[in-house]
């Protein structure tokens, strides 16, 4: 049984999940809308990905007989300076929320919550290769550039991305 603490927690986690899947979606429609289309299927595909981790703690937490709270969203940004742009936010983006998986964890422990603190460890490793993968994509736009037919061809590169990571 979880804490009430707990439960806020993964609750405001839960809005996190669903922030970070409507930020990406958002996201997905400015790459569109500049004709970056293989940018935009990688977080039209990446936002879907957000949102079955926010189904993952919501299932979770209902499991555990607490009450799932679905709270009030912010409304991404809808404009981005360039698509370098949006990818550094994408990275800061992912390092905030492992910074919040990471105090989850640290809670988990602090509480001997020991089977929330095994769920967890999914997040901790997701998060790991969520770091990494949009560091690659900031190292491919440094290689690449972002300058004449350079960000055609990231462009591309970034749609190979799509359908290659999964969540189980």
């Amino acid at each position: 049984m979880l804490t009430p603490a707990m439960t806020d927690r993964l609750n405001k986690q839960i809005g996190l999940e669903q922030y970070s899947s409507n930020l990406y979606l958002q996201m997905s429609a400015w790459c569109d809308h500049q004709g970056y289309t293989g940018s935009a299927a990688f977080l039209r595909e990446h936002a879907g990905e957000e949102l079955q981790h926010m189904h993952k703690l919501f299932d979770y937490v209902c499991e555990t007989g607490a009450l799932a709270v679905l709270g009030a969203l912010n409304a991404p940004p809808p404009g981005y300076k360039s698509l370098g742009d949006v990818f550094e936010v994408t990275y800061k983006h992912e390092i905030s929320i492992t910074a919040g998986i990471n105090q989850l964890v640290a809670s988990a422990l602090a509480e001997q919550d020991f089977g929330t603190f095994q769920f967890l460890q999914w997040y901790v490793s997701e998060q790991h290769e969520e770091e990494r993968l949009f560091k690659s994509i900031l190292d491919k736009i440094s290689v690449i550039g972002l300058e004449g037919k350079g960000i055609y061809f990231l462009d591309k590169e970034i749609r190979k991305l799509a359908g290659q990571t999964t969540v189980s």
